[in-house]
Protein backbone atom coordinates (compact mmCIF):
# COMPACT_ATOMS: atom_id res chain seq x y z
CA UNK A 1 0.00 0.00 0.00
CA UNK A 2 1.06 3.80 -0.53
CA UNK A 3 3.09 5.25 2.71
CA UNK A 4 0.77 7.31 4.48
CA UNK A 5 1.83 9.62 7.85
CA UNK A 6 -1.56 8.80 9.41
CA UNK A 7 -4.11 6.54 10.17
CA UNK A 8 -6.26 6.46 7.04
CA UNK A 9 -7.98 4.47 3.85
CA UNK A 10 -5.91 4.67 0.57
CA UNK A 11 -7.49 3.13 -2.59
CA UNK A 12 -5.15 2.50 -5.41
CA UNK A 13 -5.97 1.16 -8.88
CA UNK A 14 -3.52 -1.50 -10.28
CA UNK A 15 -4.52 -2.21 -14.38
CA UNK A 16 -3.73 -5.57 -15.43
CA UNK A 17 -5.67 -5.97 -18.67
CA UNK A 18 -3.16 -5.34 -20.79
CA UNK A 19 -2.99 -7.01 -23.80
CA UNK A 20 -0.83 -7.33 -27.38
CA UNK A 21 -2.21 -4.56 -29.40
CA UNK A 22 -3.70 -5.04 -33.27
CA UNK A 23 -1.40 -3.83 -35.36
CA UNK A 24 -1.25 -2.03 -38.95
CA UNK A 25 -0.17 -3.80 -41.50
CA UNK A 26 -2.10 -2.64 -44.46
CA UNK A 27 -0.75 0.98 -44.83
CA UNK A 28 0.44 2.21 -48.46
CA UNK A 29 3.28 4.39 -48.58
CA UNK A 30 5.02 6.11 -51.86
CA UNK A 31 6.26 9.49 -52.90
CA UNK A 32 6.22 11.20 -56.14
CA UNK A 33 5.64 14.18 -58.55
CA UNK A 34 1.97 15.35 -58.46
CA UNK A 35 0.00 17.75 -59.80
CA UNK A 36 -1.30 19.64 -56.34
CA UNK A 37 -1.05 18.90 -52.54
CA UNK A 38 1.59 20.08 -49.91
CA UNK A 39 5.32 19.07 -50.22
CA UNK A 40 7.67 18.41 -47.10
CA UNK A 41 5.11 16.37 -45.46
CA UNK A 42 2.71 13.84 -45.68
CA UNK A 43 -0.93 13.36 -46.08
CA UNK A 44 -3.41 10.00 -46.00
CA UNK A 45 -6.26 9.01 -48.74
CA UNK A 46 -8.62 6.66 -48.49
CA UNK A 47 -9.79 6.53 -52.29
CA UNK A 48 -8.75 7.57 -55.59
CA UNK A 49 -11.40 10.04 -55.50
CA UNK A 50 -10.03 11.82 -52.44
CA UNK A 51 -6.16 11.35 -54.15
CA UNK A 52 -7.71 13.72 -56.98
CA UNK A 53 -8.83 15.85 -54.76
CA UNK A 54 -5.60 16.42 -52.56
CA UNK A 55 -2.92 15.62 -55.21
CA UNK A 56 -4.98 16.83 -58.68
CA UNK A 57 -5.26 14.47 -61.85
CA UNK A 58 -2.67 12.06 -63.55
CA UNK A 59 -0.88 14.19 -66.28
CA UNK A 60 1.68 13.10 -68.55
CA UNK A 61 4.94 13.67 -66.01
CA UNK A 62 2.50 12.63 -63.07
CA UNK A 63 0.80 9.41 -64.41
CA UNK A 64 3.54 6.95 -62.95
CA UNK A 65 2.88 7.62 -59.04
CA UNK A 66 -0.68 8.93 -59.59
CA UNK A 67 -1.92 5.28 -61.35
CA UNK A 68 0.46 3.44 -59.17
CA UNK A 69 -1.04 5.08 -55.85
CA UNK A 70 -4.65 4.73 -57.76
CA UNK A 71 -4.22 1.19 -58.60
CA UNK A 72 -3.35 0.57 -54.37
CA UNK A 73 -6.34 2.03 -53.42
CA UNK A 74 -8.54 -0.12 -55.78
CA UNK A 75 -7.60 -2.67 -53.08
CA UNK A 76 -6.89 -0.84 -50.31
CA UNK A 77 -7.81 2.31 -48.38
CA UNK A 78 -5.63 3.73 -46.62
CA UNK A 79 -2.27 5.44 -48.30
CA UNK A 80 0.33 8.01 -46.99
CA UNK A 81 1.38 10.39 -50.31
CA UNK A 82 4.96 12.49 -49.93
CA UNK A 83 4.39 14.48 -53.63
CA UNK A 84 7.95 15.36 -54.64
CA UNK A 85 9.52 19.25 -54.13
CA UNK A 86 11.62 20.89 -57.19
CA UNK A 87 13.64 24.23 -57.32
CA UNK A 88 11.11 25.70 -59.36
CA UNK A 89 7.96 24.96 -58.17
CA UNK A 90 5.97 27.65 -57.33
CA UNK A 91 3.13 29.05 -56.55
CA UNK A 92 0.54 31.08 -58.15
CA UNK A 93 -0.29 34.03 -56.72
CA UNK A 94 -3.18 36.98 -57.35
CA UNK A 95 -1.93 40.36 -57.89
CA UNK A 96 -4.00 43.77 -57.58
CA UNK A 97 -0.77 46.12 -58.69
CA UNK A 98 2.43 46.10 -61.19
CA UNK A 99 4.77 44.81 -61.87
CA UNK A 100 3.48 41.52 -61.90
CA UNK A 101 7.08 40.51 -61.57
CA UNK A 102 6.91 41.10 -57.80
CA UNK A 103 5.78 37.60 -56.84
CA UNK A 104 6.82 34.98 -59.19
CA UNK A 105 8.95 33.03 -57.36
CA UNK A 106 6.47 32.03 -54.17
CA UNK A 107 5.90 29.01 -52.83
CA UNK A 108 3.33 27.68 -50.72
CA UNK A 109 4.46 24.26 -49.38
CA UNK A 110 2.00 23.01 -46.34
CA UNK A 111 0.41 24.50 -44.16
CA UNK A 112 2.55 24.57 -41.57
CA UNK A 113 4.92 26.52 -43.95
CA UNK A 114 2.45 28.90 -44.90
CA UNK A 115 1.34 30.06 -40.95
CA UNK A 116 5.00 30.09 -40.11
CA UNK A 117 6.48 32.43 -43.14
CA UNK A 118 3.77 33.59 -44.64
CA UNK A 119 0.73 34.11 -42.93
CA UNK A 120 2.04 37.13 -40.89
CA UNK A 121 3.54 38.99 -44.48
CA UNK A 122 2.79 42.52 -44.64
CA UNK A 123 3.65 42.87 -48.62
CA UNK A 124 0.65 45.33 -49.66
CA UNK A 125 1.26 43.94 -53.18
CA UNK A 126 -0.52 40.34 -53.32
CA UNK A 127 -3.32 40.07 -51.27
CA UNK A 128 -3.77 35.72 -52.19
CA UNK A 129 -1.86 32.36 -53.39
CA UNK A 130 -2.50 29.37 -54.25
CA UNK A 131 -3.12 27.10 -51.29
CA UNK A 132 -0.28 24.47 -53.03
CA UNK A 133 2.48 24.77 -55.28
CA UNK A 134 2.39 23.99 -59.32
CA UNK A 135 0.60 25.34 -62.50
CA UNK A 136 -2.44 23.95 -61.79
CA UNK A 137 -3.26 27.08 -59.13
CA UNK A 138 -2.79 29.61 -62.32
CA UNK A 139 -6.71 28.07 -63.02
CA UNK A 140 -8.29 30.23 -59.82
CA UNK A 141 -9.68 33.68 -59.65
CA UNK A 142 -10.85 35.45 -57.03
CA UNK A 143 -13.67 38.07 -56.09
CA UNK A 144 -13.63 40.39 -53.21
CA UNK A 145 -16.35 42.71 -52.91
CA UNK A 146 -15.51 45.28 -49.92
CA UNK A 147 -17.48 48.06 -50.66
CA UNK A 148 -20.28 48.10 -48.27
CA UNK A 149 -22.36 50.42 -50.63
CA UNK A 150 -25.41 48.48 -51.51
CA UNK A 151 -25.56 49.94 -55.12
CA UNK A 152 -22.20 49.02 -55.39
CA UNK A 153 -22.70 45.89 -54.26
CA UNK A 154 -25.75 45.14 -57.05
CA UNK A 155 -23.06 45.20 -59.54
CA UNK A 156 -20.27 43.33 -58.17
CA UNK A 157 -19.22 40.61 -59.81
CA UNK A 158 -20.17 36.99 -58.38
CA UNK A 159 -22.15 39.18 -56.01
CA UNK A 160 -25.31 36.73 -56.41
CA UNK A 161 -23.25 34.20 -54.52
CA UNK A 162 -23.63 36.71 -51.35
CA UNK A 163 -27.07 37.50 -49.52
CA UNK A 164 -26.24 41.22 -49.01
CA UNK A 165 -23.72 43.85 -49.23
CA UNK A 166 -20.76 44.05 -46.93
CA UNK A 167 -20.83 45.85 -43.77
CA UNK A 168 -19.63 46.21 -39.88
CA UNK A 169 -19.21 43.01 -38.17
CA UNK A 170 -21.13 42.39 -34.96
CA UNK A 171 -18.25 41.99 -33.16
CA UNK A 172 -16.61 45.09 -34.04
CA UNK A 173 -19.74 47.21 -33.72
CA UNK A 174 -20.03 46.18 -29.73
CA UNK A 175 -16.94 46.19 -28.96
CA UNK A 176 -15.02 49.75 -31.18
CA UNK A 177 -17.02 51.20 -33.91
CA UNK A 178 -20.45 50.66 -35.46
CA UNK A 179 -19.69 51.94 -38.88
CA UNK A 180 -16.22 50.45 -39.32
CA UNK A 181 -17.25 48.58 -42.53
CA UNK A 182 -14.87 45.52 -41.62
CA UNK A 183 -16.50 43.58 -43.48
CA UNK A 184 -16.17 41.54 -47.11
CA UNK A 185 -17.32 38.81 -49.29
CA UNK A 186 -14.35 36.50 -51.09
CA UNK A 187 -15.44 33.91 -53.29
CA UNK A 188 -12.62 31.16 -55.10
CA UNK A 189 -13.26 30.52 -58.92
CA UNK A 190 -12.53 27.74 -60.69
CA UNK A 191 -11.50 30.36 -64.34
CA UNK A 192 -9.72 27.63 -66.55
CA UNK A 193 -11.79 24.80 -64.99
CA UNK A 194 -8.89 22.53 -64.46
CA UNK A 195 -10.37 21.77 -60.38
CA UNK A 196 -13.95 21.05 -61.20
CA UNK A 197 -14.06 20.28 -65.38
CA UNK A 198 -16.28 23.57 -65.74
CA UNK A 199 -14.88 27.31 -66.60
CA UNK A 200 -15.89 29.84 -64.37
CA UNK A 201 -16.96 27.42 -61.22
CA UNK A 202 -17.56 28.91 -57.95
CA UNK A 203 -15.36 26.68 -55.89
CA UNK A 204 -16.04 28.51 -52.09
CA UNK A 205 -17.56 31.47 -51.00
CA UNK A 206 -16.58 33.00 -47.59
CA UNK A 207 -19.07 35.38 -46.39
CA UNK A 208 -18.92 38.82 -44.13
CA UNK A 209 -15.09 37.89 -42.81
CA UNK A 210 -13.47 40.68 -41.44
CA UNK A 211 -10.23 42.93 -42.10
CA UNK A 212 -10.09 43.20 -38.82
CA UNK A 213 -6.77 40.66 -36.97
CA UNK A 214 -9.23 41.24 -33.96
CA UNK A 215 -12.80 40.21 -35.15
CA UNK A 216 -14.79 37.01 -33.89
CA UNK A 217 -18.02 35.72 -34.46
CA UNK A 218 -20.26 34.89 -31.40
CA UNK A 219 -18.56 31.68 -30.84
CA UNK A 220 -15.23 33.85 -30.25
CA UNK A 221 -13.58 32.34 -33.25
CA UNK A 222 -11.75 34.48 -35.62
CA UNK A 223 -13.13 36.26 -38.63
CA UNK A 224 -10.05 37.67 -39.58
CA UNK A 225 -9.72 36.87 -43.63
CA UNK A 226 -6.69 34.96 -43.66
CA UNK A 227 -7.81 33.30 -40.46
CA UNK A 228 -10.93 31.99 -42.56
CA UNK A 229 -9.41 30.77 -45.26
CA UNK A 230 -6.55 29.18 -43.48
CA UNK A 231 -8.90 26.74 -41.83
CA UNK A 232 -11.40 26.46 -44.57
CA UNK A 233 -10.23 26.96 -48.06
CA UNK A 234 -9.30 23.92 -50.28
CA UNK A 235 -7.86 26.34 -52.98
CA UNK A 236 -6.13 29.74 -51.48
CA UNK A 237 -4.23 31.29 -48.82
CA UNK A 238 -4.84 34.96 -47.69
CA UNK A 239 -0.73 36.58 -48.28
CA UNK A 240 0.17 39.83 -47.57
CA UNK A 241 -2.80 42.85 -47.74
CA UNK A 242 -4.81 44.41 -50.11
CA UNK A 243 -4.04 47.44 -48.36
CA UNK A 244 -2.70 48.74 -44.78
CA UNK A 245 -6.06 48.68 -43.83
CA UNK A 246 -6.72 45.08 -44.43
CA UNK A 247 -4.42 43.66 -41.85
CA UNK A 248 -4.91 45.80 -38.55
CA UNK A 249 -7.15 45.37 -35.05
CA UNK A 250 -9.79 47.45 -35.05
CA UNK A 251 -10.34 50.52 -32.34
CA UNK A 252 -12.29 53.00 -31.97
CA UNK A 253 -11.28 55.66 -34.58
CA UNK A 254 -10.21 52.86 -37.36
CA UNK A 255 -12.58 52.71 -40.37
CA UNK A 256 -11.80 50.08 -43.01
CA UNK A 257 -11.76 50.97 -46.76
CA UNK A 258 -13.77 49.15 -49.60
CA UNK A 259 -12.63 47.57 -53.06
CA UNK A 260 -14.15 45.37 -55.17
CA UNK A 261 -11.60 43.04 -57.01
CA UNK A 262 -11.50 40.29 -59.33
CA UNK A 263 -8.19 39.50 -59.46
CA UNK A 264 -7.13 35.90 -61.86
CA UNK A 265 -3.84 33.96 -60.64
CA UNK A 266 -0.38 33.48 -61.99
CA UNK A 267 2.86 32.59 -61.97
CA UNK A 268 1.95 29.35 -60.17
CA UNK A 269 4.96 26.25 -61.79
CA UNK A 270 5.38 22.84 -61.87
CA UNK A 271 9.36 22.69 -62.15
CA UNK A 272 11.31 19.22 -63.18
CA UNK A 273 11.09 17.08 -60.40
CA UNK A 274 14.32 14.78 -60.24
CA UNK A 275 15.35 11.24 -59.00
CA UNK A 276 16.72 13.36 -56.13
CA UNK A 277 13.61 14.99 -55.19
CA UNK A 278 11.75 12.08 -55.32
CA UNK A 279 14.18 10.31 -52.97
CA UNK A 280 13.89 13.49 -50.74
CA UNK A 281 10.12 12.83 -50.83
CA UNK A 282 10.83 9.63 -49.46
CA UNK A 283 13.12 10.66 -46.38
CA UNK A 284 9.25 11.71 -44.76
CA UNK A 285 9.04 7.44 -44.51
CA UNK A 286 11.43 6.82 -42.80
CA UNK A 287 10.65 7.26 -39.13
CA UNK A 288 8.69 4.59 -37.27
CA UNK A 289 7.60 7.25 -34.52
CA UNK A 290 6.51 9.80 -36.93
CA UNK A 291 4.55 7.12 -39.66
CA UNK A 292 3.19 4.16 -39.26
CA UNK A 293 2.93 2.05 -42.71
CA UNK A 294 3.41 -1.14 -44.06
CA UNK A 295 3.46 -1.15 -47.98
CA UNK A 296 6.02 1.09 -49.68
CA UNK A 297 5.69 1.91 -53.05
CA UNK A 298 8.15 3.19 -55.73
CA UNK A 299 6.24 3.88 -58.53
CA UNK A 300 8.58 3.58 -61.98
CA UNK A 301 11.36 5.79 -60.76
CA UNK A 302 14.30 3.20 -61.20
CA UNK A 303 16.97 2.08 -59.75
CA UNK A 304 17.60 5.13 -57.59
CA UNK A 305 14.59 5.60 -55.88
CA UNK A 306 14.30 1.81 -55.69
CA UNK A 307 17.36 1.46 -53.41
CA UNK A 308 15.92 4.37 -51.08
CA UNK A 309 13.26 2.62 -50.74
CA UNK A 310 14.43 -0.52 -49.41
CA UNK A 311 17.48 1.46 -47.20
CA UNK A 312 13.65 2.89 -46.01
CA UNK A 313 12.19 -0.58 -45.10
CA UNK A 314 15.80 -2.20 -44.02
CA UNK A 315 15.95 0.57 -41.58
CA UNK A 316 11.89 0.34 -40.25
CA UNK A 317 12.00 -3.27 -40.14
CA UNK A 318 8.07 -2.77 -39.90
CA UNK A 319 7.54 -2.29 -43.15
CA UNK A 320 7.88 -4.01 -47.12
CA UNK A 321 9.09 -2.13 -49.97
CA UNK A 322 7.57 -3.17 -53.81
CA UNK A 323 9.09 -2.51 -56.77
CA UNK A 324 8.85 -2.90 -60.79
CA UNK A 325 11.57 -3.06 -63.25
CA UNK A 326 11.65 0.08 -65.49
CA UNK A 327 9.26 -0.11 -68.59
CA UNK A 328 12.91 -0.17 -71.01
CA UNK A 329 13.71 -3.24 -68.95
CA UNK A 330 10.14 -4.96 -69.91
CA UNK A 331 10.02 -4.15 -73.54
CA UNK A 332 13.26 -4.84 -74.05
CA UNK A 333 14.16 -7.61 -77.08
CA UNK A 334 14.81 -10.17 -74.17
CA UNK A 335 12.86 -9.08 -70.99
CA UNK A 336 13.79 -11.39 -68.66
CA UNK A 337 17.26 -10.81 -68.67
CA UNK A 338 16.83 -7.38 -68.68
CA UNK A 339 14.27 -7.53 -65.96
CA UNK A 340 17.30 -10.19 -64.14
CA UNK A 341 19.82 -7.95 -64.68
CA UNK A 342 17.63 -4.81 -63.29
CA UNK A 343 17.10 -7.20 -59.99
CA UNK A 344 20.66 -8.24 -59.53
CA UNK A 345 21.63 -4.27 -59.58
CA UNK A 346 19.30 -4.36 -56.28
CA UNK A 347 21.07 -4.88 -52.73
CA UNK A 348 19.57 -8.47 -50.97
CA UNK A 349 16.64 -7.87 -48.99
CA UNK A 350 13.81 -9.62 -47.06
CA UNK A 351 12.04 -6.60 -46.58
CA UNK A 352 11.62 -5.96 -50.45
CA UNK A 353 9.61 -7.75 -53.40
CA UNK A 354 10.02 -7.28 -57.10
CA UNK A 355 7.58 -7.86 -59.50
CA UNK A 356 8.24 -8.65 -63.26
CA UNK A 357 5.82 -6.94 -65.24
CA UNK A 358 3.59 -3.45 -66.43
CA UNK A 359 0.55 -2.98 -67.27
CA UNK A 360 -1.53 -1.16 -69.73
CA UNK A 361 -4.95 0.58 -68.36
CA UNK A 362 -7.06 3.42 -68.75
CA UNK A 363 -6.32 6.34 -68.10
CA UNK A 364 -10.05 8.10 -67.96
CA UNK A 365 -8.66 11.73 -66.76
CA UNK A 366 -7.17 12.06 -69.83
CA UNK A 367 -8.91 9.59 -72.22
CA UNK A 368 -6.27 7.55 -73.00
CA UNK A 369 -3.90 4.54 -71.81
CA UNK A 370 -0.88 4.26 -69.83
CA UNK A 371 1.97 2.15 -69.46
CA UNK A 372 1.64 1.72 -65.41
CA UNK A 373 4.84 -0.42 -63.01
CA UNK A 374 2.62 -3.16 -61.18
CA UNK A 375 4.25 -2.67 -57.78
CA UNK A 376 1.38 -0.44 -56.70
CA UNK A 377 -1.25 -3.67 -57.36
CA UNK A 378 1.33 -5.64 -55.87
CA UNK A 379 1.16 -3.81 -52.57
CA UNK A 380 -2.38 -3.64 -53.12
CA UNK A 381 -3.28 -7.51 -53.01
CA UNK A 382 -0.59 -7.64 -49.94
CA UNK A 383 -3.05 -5.22 -48.41
CA UNK A 384 -6.46 -6.95 -49.54
CA UNK A 385 -4.96 -10.68 -48.51
CA UNK A 386 -5.15 -8.12 -44.80
CA UNK A 387 -8.16 -7.85 -45.21
CA UNK A 388 -9.76 -11.08 -46.51
CA UNK A 389 -7.38 -13.16 -44.16
CA UNK A 390 -4.09 -12.37 -42.62
CA UNK A 391 -1.08 -10.80 -43.22
CA UNK A 392 0.85 -14.25 -42.90
CA UNK A 393 -1.33 -15.37 -46.01
CA UNK A 394 0.68 -15.20 -49.38
CA UNK A 395 -0.76 -12.89 -51.53
CA UNK A 396 -0.13 -14.58 -55.11
CA UNK A 397 -1.80 -17.62 -56.75
CA UNK A 398 -5.82 -17.70 -57.96
CA UNK A 399 -7.35 -17.19 -54.66
CA UNK A 400 -5.82 -13.86 -53.66
CA UNK A 401 -3.47 -12.73 -56.58
CA UNK A 402 -5.88 -11.53 -59.30
CA UNK A 403 -4.87 -7.90 -60.52
CA UNK A 404 -7.33 -5.04 -61.39
CA UNK A 405 -7.43 -3.01 -64.55
CA UNK A 406 -5.26 -5.05 -66.65
CA UNK A 407 -5.94 -4.34 -70.51
CA UNK A 408 -2.32 -6.46 -71.39
CA UNK A 409 0.85 -7.03 -69.71
CA UNK A 410 4.05 -5.39 -71.43
CA UNK A 411 4.96 -9.32 -71.73
CA UNK A 412 3.64 -12.67 -70.67
CA UNK A 413 6.45 -14.56 -69.22
CA UNK A 414 6.08 -18.64 -70.29
CA UNK A 415 7.07 -21.39 -67.62
CA UNK A 416 10.93 -21.40 -68.84
CA UNK A 417 10.82 -17.62 -68.62
CA UNK A 418 9.21 -17.87 -64.83
CA UNK A 419 11.76 -20.44 -64.18
CA UNK A 420 14.61 -17.48 -64.95
CA UNK A 421 12.69 -14.90 -62.90
CA UNK A 422 12.08 -17.08 -59.78
CA UNK A 423 15.77 -18.08 -59.03
CA UNK A 424 16.45 -14.51 -58.90
CA UNK A 425 13.74 -13.57 -56.48
CA UNK A 426 11.69 -12.30 -58.97
CA UNK A 427 7.61 -12.71 -58.86
CA UNK A 428 6.39 -13.69 -62.58
CA UNK A 429 2.88 -11.58 -63.09
CA UNK A 430 1.04 -13.48 -65.50
CA UNK A 431 -1.44 -13.36 -67.87
CA UNK A 432 -3.86 -17.10 -67.89
CA UNK A 433 -6.17 -16.98 -71.04
CA UNK A 434 -9.56 -17.61 -69.16
CA UNK A 435 -8.21 -16.99 -65.58
CA UNK A 436 -6.65 -13.55 -65.87
CA UNK A 437 -3.99 -11.99 -64.30
CA UNK A 438 -2.03 -13.28 -61.56
CA UNK A 439 0.41 -12.60 -59.40
CA UNK A 440 2.71 -16.11 -59.76
CA UNK A 441 5.26 -15.77 -56.71
CA UNK A 442 5.86 -15.11 -53.12
CA UNK A 443 9.97 -14.24 -52.94
CA UNK A 444 11.44 -11.54 -51.46
CA UNK A 445 14.54 -10.00 -52.39
CA UNK A 446 16.74 -12.09 -49.74
CA UNK A 447 19.35 -13.95 -52.01
CA UNK A 448 20.16 -16.67 -49.58
CA UNK A 449 17.84 -19.53 -49.09
CA UNK A 450 15.70 -19.02 -45.94
CA UNK A 451 12.14 -18.98 -44.63
CA UNK A 452 12.77 -14.92 -44.94
CA UNK A 453 12.50 -15.65 -48.32
CA UNK A 454 8.85 -15.47 -48.93
CA UNK A 455 6.79 -12.62 -48.15
CA UNK A 456 4.38 -14.49 -46.32
CA UNK A 457 6.92 -15.28 -43.71
CA UNK A 458 8.70 -12.08 -43.63
CA UNK A 459 4.87 -9.96 -42.93
CA UNK A 460 4.48 -12.45 -40.26
CA UNK A 461 7.34 -11.81 -38.34
CA UNK A 462 6.81 -7.74 -38.84
CA UNK A 463 3.51 -8.27 -37.05
CA UNK A 464 4.79 -10.31 -34.30
CA UNK A 465 7.77 -8.30 -34.09
CA UNK A 466 5.18 -4.78 -33.75
CA UNK A 467 2.75 -6.06 -31.83
CA UNK A 468 4.80 -7.86 -28.94
CA UNK A 469 7.39 -4.82 -29.22
CA UNK A 470 4.43 -2.49 -28.39
CA UNK A 471 2.95 -4.61 -25.53
CA UNK A 472 6.58 -5.10 -24.13
CA UNK A 473 6.43 -1.50 -22.91
CA UNK A 474 3.97 -2.39 -20.13
CA UNK A 475 7.04 -3.85 -18.36
CA UNK A 476 9.78 -0.95 -19.16
CA UNK A 477 10.61 0.06 -15.67
CA UNK A 478 9.22 -2.62 -13.73
CA UNK A 479 11.54 -4.92 -11.55
CA UNK A 480 12.89 -8.06 -13.37
CA UNK A 481 11.54 -10.41 -11.04
CA UNK A 482 9.79 -13.84 -11.47
CA UNK A 483 6.19 -11.83 -11.65
CA UNK A 484 7.25 -9.40 -14.51
CA UNK A 485 8.60 -12.23 -16.34
CA UNK A 486 5.52 -14.58 -15.65
CA UNK A 487 2.86 -11.25 -16.30
CA UNK A 488 5.13 -10.97 -20.42
CA UNK A 489 4.65 -14.83 -21.20
CA UNK A 490 1.36 -14.70 -20.01
CA UNK A 491 0.56 -11.73 -22.67
CA UNK A 492 2.88 -13.31 -25.34
CA UNK A 493 1.42 -16.36 -25.47
CA UNK A 494 -2.24 -16.08 -26.28
CA UNK A 495 -1.08 -13.99 -28.64
CA UNK A 496 0.72 -16.65 -30.43
CA UNK A 497 -2.22 -19.06 -30.10
CA UNK A 498 -4.30 -16.92 -31.57
CA UNK A 499 -1.70 -16.45 -34.73
CA UNK A 500 -1.09 -20.54 -34.41
CA UNK A 501 -5.27 -21.20 -34.41
CA UNK A 502 -5.74 -18.57 -37.59
CA UNK A 503 -2.52 -20.62 -39.54
CA UNK A 504 0.42 -18.19 -39.12
CA UNK A 505 2.70 -20.66 -37.34
CA UNK A 506 3.06 -24.20 -36.78
CA UNK A 507 4.21 -24.15 -33.27
CA UNK A 508 6.10 -21.59 -30.95
CA UNK A 509 7.39 -21.28 -27.40
CA UNK A 510 8.21 -18.38 -25.23
CA UNK A 511 11.05 -18.37 -22.98
CA UNK A 512 11.12 -15.69 -20.06
CA UNK A 513 13.19 -16.64 -17.30
CA UNK A 514 15.75 -17.14 -14.82
CA UNK A 515 17.78 -18.87 -17.74
CA UNK A 516 18.00 -15.72 -19.98
CA UNK A 517 17.31 -13.51 -17.58
CA UNK A 518 20.80 -14.04 -15.61
CA UNK A 519 22.28 -12.01 -12.80
CA UNK A 520 24.14 -9.85 -15.07
CA UNK A 521 21.65 -9.14 -17.34
CA UNK A 522 19.48 -7.99 -14.02
CA UNK A 523 22.62 -5.83 -13.30
CA UNK A 524 22.43 -4.25 -16.26
CA UNK A 525 18.72 -3.33 -16.20
CA UNK A 526 17.76 -5.57 -19.20
CA UNK A 527 15.06 -7.81 -19.93
CA UNK A 528 15.19 -10.71 -22.13
CA UNK A 529 12.39 -12.61 -23.70
CA UNK A 530 13.20 -15.30 -26.38
CA UNK A 531 10.25 -16.39 -28.85
CA UNK A 532 10.67 -19.19 -30.97
CA UNK A 533 8.71 -19.38 -34.14
CA UNK A 534 8.16 -22.20 -36.55
CA UNK A 535 6.41 -20.11 -39.36
CA UNK A 536 3.50 -21.32 -42.17
CA UNK A 537 4.72 -22.03 -45.28
CA UNK A 538 3.51 -21.09 -48.18
CA UNK A 539 2.91 -24.09 -51.09
CA UNK A 540 4.83 -23.25 -54.13
CA UNK A 541 5.29 -26.84 -56.16
CA UNK A 542 2.34 -29.24 -56.35
CA UNK A 543 3.66 -32.20 -57.40
CA UNK A 544 0.52 -35.12 -58.06
CA UNK A 545 1.20 -38.44 -58.83
CA UNK A 546 -1.47 -40.71 -60.69
CA UNK A 547 -0.81 -44.63 -60.13
CA UNK A 548 -2.22 -47.07 -62.58
CA UNK A 549 -2.54 -50.44 -60.57
CA UNK A 550 -3.84 -53.59 -61.77
CA UNK A 551 -7.42 -54.65 -60.88
CA UNK A 552 -6.36 -57.33 -58.18
CA UNK A 553 -4.05 -55.38 -56.49
CA UNK A 554 -4.96 -53.89 -53.07
CA UNK A 555 -3.83 -50.31 -52.61
CA UNK A 556 -2.59 -50.93 -49.01
CA UNK A 557 0.48 -52.95 -50.93
CA UNK A 558 1.42 -49.91 -53.17
CA UNK A 559 0.86 -46.90 -51.31
CA UNK A 560 3.96 -44.73 -49.93
CA UNK A 561 5.96 -47.26 -52.43
CA UNK A 562 6.33 -44.80 -55.14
Amino acid sequence: MAFQVSPGVNVSEIDATTVVPAVSTATGAIGGAFQWGPVDVLRQVSSEDELVEVYGKPDATTHLPFFTAANFLSYSNSLFVSRADAATLNSAVALNVDPLSCASNVKMKNEDHYFSTFHSASNADIAFAARYPGSRGNSLKVAIIANANASVFGSAPYHEFFDSAPGTSAWVAANHKSNANDEMHIAVIDEDGLFSGTPNTVLERFAYVSKATNAKDESGNSIYWKNVLYRSSRYVYGYGQNSETWGVAADSSHEFDGENLTISFIWGTDGTVTNGNVISAYDQFTSTENVDVSLVMTGGYGEAVAEKAIAIVDSRRDAVAFISPTYANVTATDPVTAVNNYRNALPSSSYAVMDSNWKYMYDKYNDTYRWVPCNGDVAGLCARTDADRDPWFSPAGFNRGQLKNVIKLAYNPSQANRDELYKKGVNPIVSFPGEGVVLYGDKTLLAKPSAFDRINVRRLFIVLEKAIARAAKASLFEFNDEFTRATFVNLVEPFLRTVQGRRGLYDFRVVCDETNNTPDVIDRNEFVGDIYIKPARSINFIQLNFVAVRTGVAFDEIVGRF
